[in-house]
């Protein structure tokens, strides 16, 4: 599998894609140039009968040079090196080092692709591809891009994320995760997706200092014989289990309140209306118990009668 090394000098394992993927997601782009190159000569001849030639043959080169080369400039900037094509097929082009195609290298590949494709049949392309160990045409080549494969199957994707291995269950199960911050949990998360595409001497090198760094907040420390990876998976596989969890209880105990019939009362700060209590099913609630001296007058800054006592003091219930 072919190695690209990003901006931030990390190697990746990238898919290149196919020939016949290519193909195929050029056929696609192909026969929908020449349905609007058609619609357009439609519109051109019948622009010819109300105008001059001049004006007629400028407006179906600038018809032809913007479907041709504006289609492609315009869709992989705007999408980010895609076509409809290459969005049916799951490709994607990208720049050299990984990072997202520019307009620059779309215009690029886009005139290159004019010559290529539309002058000479798509001959150059064919024979640089078969050439190329990356499978560049001469507008990859020229513009410094190549075409990846973007959406993969889900079983390539070879081990799965945060799941627990059975001989660190025991293990897991008594950690103390409450220091463990969101961000390295994150971080070690995209480090476990992202683990069969990085190269084996960085993988070891990431998940060592991941694995250290998630162990300063965490104890006990895990048990010796174990690769980084499978430590880190133990470690989200328990963590989100816990959150599964807690998220459950709370639901279980809104259902038991619910059922009871207890009240939800909603709290507003002083100076607006009281809310009033929403039964959540049963019976209306019983009414407040006096603790003696009879009804407590509502005062006036709580819209009582006008000359009422400021907020009353509490009464101890009478024996």
């Amino acid at each position: 599998m072919p190695e690209l090394v990003t901006g931030e000098a990390v190697a990746l394992d990238i898919r290149v894609a196919r020939l016949a993927s290519r193909a195929l997601a050029l056929f696609i782009d192909v026969l929908l140039q020449l349905m609007v190159l058609y619609f357009c000569m439609i519109f051109v001849g019948l622009s010819a009968r109300v105008s001059d030639s001049a004006v007629t043959i400028g407006l179906a080169l600038v018809m032809v040079v913007g479907v041709l080369v504006g289609y492609p400039t315009i869709t992989e900037t705007l999408t980010r090196g895609r076509t409809l094509g290459k969005l049916a097929l799951g490709l994607r082009v990208v720049a050299d080092d990984g990072g997202p195609e520019r307009f620059r290298q779309a215009l690029v590949r886009a005139l290159a692709g004019f010559l290529e494709f539309w002058t000479l049949f798509g001959s150059p392309a064919l024979i640089a591809s078969l050439v190329s160990p990356r499978g560049k045409r001469l507008g990859d080549i020229f513009a410094g891009t190549i075409v990846i494969q973007d959406r993969v199957p889900v079983n390539v994707m070879l081990g799965p994320v945060a799941i627990m291995p059975p001989p660190l269950a025991p293990w897991a199960h008594s950690l103390e995760l409450s220091r463990l911050p969101d961000g390295i949990a994150m971080a070690a998360r995209q480090y476990l997706t992202r683990f069969w595409e990085l190269a084996p001497r960085v993988r070891d090198e990431m998940g060592r200092r991941l694995t250290d760094e998630v162990l300063t907040y965490i104890s006990p420390p895990p048990p010796s014989g174990h690769r980084p990876e499978i430590v880190l998976s133990a470690v989200l596989a328990e963590r989100r289990h816990r959150e599964e969890r807690r998220l459950a209880e709370r639901a279980a105990r809104r259902a038991a309140i619910a059922r009871r019939g207890m009240p939800l009362a909603v709290s507003v700060p002083p100076g607006f209306a009281q809310p009033a209590v929403i039964p959540m099913g049963g019976p209306p609630p019983p009414p407040p118990p006096s603790y003696g001296g009879g009804p407590t007058p509502v005062p006036e800054w709580l819209g009582g009668a006008p000359g009422a006592t400021n907020p009353p003091t509490f009464l101890p219930p009478t024996r």
